[in-house]
């Protein structure tokens, strides 16, 4: 019979997200989960966004329609549009996570809400400038999802300061702006520590085993930017609390959209001796999954538990960085229903509070060692006591 993994710290599913976060926003620094077994929803809706600006119904919502089901949203308790990141919906990582908080709010709530996919950085103010220009419907908040919004948003919130904003992973100051951030670096130094402990241990599960004369881990990103440094700056810092003797092979690809980059990339790790390669690359990170099931490896999953929502890759997939995107959607989405938009505030989530989790994969993440379990176990209760600071920025 398979081990049950403890849960370390609540799941989202399992708590008061509107209580919470209100309580976060109000003590300005919170953080949410440890390493965990499960998820509470894999965010994957099965739209593909392929004309870059595709919405709930269907229609292109071009004309700032709420795009839900074709009214008007005067019966909805929120009108809401949303902005995505690079690479659009389909990644079973970052954008499909934001879905999900929307799909929440709507379950929830009975909201009505249109969403885009700009095709780059240069379309963000457009889509941004559009839903808050738009009055049939009015829309009630603006979602802008991705730090590489922040600049285009600065630019278009005091254009519209009667529309309610929110952002993640940036801070644009300004009233009508709610600013989320996650503390990535802290759920990715328990990767660090579970990749550190596994690649000096012979071990196996799925389709996957480590090298007996191997010490060697990798980190592949998607963009070089500050959030994925602090997501290589968390992990390289895991690694080396739990061992002097692992080393950590580091590379960008330069895309969130590049399967194919990721996985050669991932391919020239493993066959340099990677036993462990943990991707913080949207899409691209599928890549990284076809080349640890190629040379027999093992790789970690970012932002939903991708043993879920990449499950082809299950056997190799022995845990994910879970960033809790849904959760900051949901609540900001919550908190204008509730007329208490945290315009001008930033809410910053981590371990504490379970707002960025390690959670073991579903097929083969119950076969790690207790002994490696407890290690990451202890770690995340060391950040939360004070006694482990973990760095936001790389050392090169």
């Amino acid at each position: 019979m398979p081990r049950t993994r403890p849960v370390v710290g609540d799941m989202a599913s399992d708590f008061d997200r509107r209580r919470f976060l209100k309580a976060a926003s109000a003590a300005g620094l919170v953080g949410l989960a440890g390493c965990s077994g499960g998820p509470s929803g894999d965010g994957s809706d099965g739209s593909d966004g392929s004309d870059g600006n595709e919405s709930s119904d269907g229609s292109d919502g071009s004309d700032g329609s709420d795009g839900s089901d074709g009214s008007d949203g005067s019966d909805a308790s929120a009108t809401v549009g949303i902005v995505y990141s690079d690479g659009g919906l389909g990644d079973n990582s970052f954008n499909d996570a934001a879905k999900q908080g929307i799909l929440d709010a709507e379950e929830e709530f009975g909201i009505e809400y249109d969403e885009s996919e700009p095709d780059g950085t240069g379309e963000f103010g457009q889509y941004q400038q559009r839903y808050a220009s738009s009055t049939e419907p009015d829309y009630d908040l603006v979602s802008c999802i991705g730090f590489n919004q922040g600049d285009a948003l600065t630019e278009t919130a005091p254009q519209f300061p009667d529309q309610d904003f929110m952002v993640v992973d940036t801070v644009v100051e300004e009233s009508n702006v709610a600013s989320y951030l996650f503390r990535e670096h802290e759920g990715s130094f328990l990767m660090g520590v579970l990749a550190a402990n596994l690649t000096e241990t012979d071990f196996s599960a799925g389709a996957g085993s480590t090298a007996p004369d191997s010490t060697n881990v990798g980190f592949i990103g998607g963009v070089d930017s500050p959030v994925i440094r602090r997501f290589q700056a968390g992990f390289e810092a895991g690694v080396d609390y739990a061992s002097d003797d692992v080393d950590v092979t580091t590379s960008y690809v330069g895309s969130y959209a590049d399967p194919s980059g990721g996985q050669e990339q991932a391919l020239s790790m493993y066959q340099s001796g990677a036993d462990i390669v943990y991707h913080a690359a949207g899409a691209t990170g599928v890549g990284v999954f076809q080349a640890a099931q190629e040379e027999g490896r093992f790789a970690f999953g970012v932002d939903q538990d991708q043993s879920v929502s990449e499950e082809s890759f299950a056997d190799v997939i022995l845990a994910s960085m879970v960033k809790r995107v849904d959760t900051a959607v949901y609540e900001s989405i919550s908190n204008v229903i509730d007329d208490d938009h945290q315009g001008g505030e930033t809410v910053a989530l981590g371990l504490e509070s379970n707002g960025v989790e390690c959670v073991y994969g579903q097929e083969i993440g119950d076969e790690v060692p207790d002994e490696v379990v407890t290690a990451v176990s202890d770690a995340r209760q060391e950040i939360i006591d004070g006694n482990i600071e973990v760095p936001e920025t790389t050392s090169n």
